[in-house]
């Protein structure tokens, strides 16, 4: 007697498109899981941040800033003296606003937020703070315009040096540079740069 096998057939082939749906729906799954999970979750910030055009500005900044640029004076007589323990009121980056910091150095300066666009490939940044005139390219005198553009000598970031940017603002008050510890344990050293308004004594309540 001869057997059909058409039905034995007919059930592999649907066996076997049902597996492979299965592994289709595994797979939407698995993405669907990951679905937010982008750059800015990874450096901890959030997609409001990265919307906001912060993201350039916070996620790769020196954890050790260097020495002040050369021809940078001295401030006399800061309201934070070299050594002056401070909290910082500044919010540059995710921590650091209400953490407590000590003065490494004070400047009399004309300070800028700059916006700009990394040579390295980077996301553009918007409104960076700050970048002082002897960190500026044949920059001619202080303070300069709102909407003059510049190209940045100044390396906090990757992808600064070199870069074209367009100053937002500026402002003259005393500039420092903070040792900064946040609440999470991270520690900056010599972080440029905080203005006299971003400081606090740091007993302050």
């Amino acid at each position: 007697m001869k057997i059909s096998r058409t039905p034995a057939l007919a059930s592999l082939v649907l066996a076997s498109a049902l597996t492979l749906a299965a592994c289709g729906d595994d797979s939407d799954s698995g993405h669907d899981g990951h679905e937010g999970h982008d750059m800015a979750d990874m450096t901890g910030m959030t997609t409001e941040d990265a919307d906001d055009g912060d993201m350039g500005d916070m996620h790769d900044h020196a954890m050790d800033g260097g020495e002040a640029p050369a021809g940078i004076e001295d401030a006399v007589n800061p309201m934070y003296p070299v050594g002056t323990e401070v909290t910082v009121l500044a919010d540059h980056m995710e921590g650091m606003e209400g953490a407590t910091g000590t003065v490494t150095g004070a400047y009399s300066t004309t300070a800028y937020a700059v916006s700009y666009t990394p040579t390295d490939g980077g996301a553009p940044v918007s409104d960076h703070r700050w970048v002082v005139q002897e960190e500026l390219e044949n920059p001619g005198d202080a303070p300069l315009a709102d909407g003059t553009e510049v190209t940045l000598a100044a390396d906090h970031m990757s992808g600064m040096g070199g870069a074209t940017a367009t100053i937002d603002s500026s402002t003259q008050e005393t500039v420092y540079m903070v040792d900064i510890t946040t609440d999470d344990g991270m520690t900056m050293t010599n972080h440029k740069w905080v203005t006299e308004s971003e400081l606090a004594p740091a007993d302050a309540e």
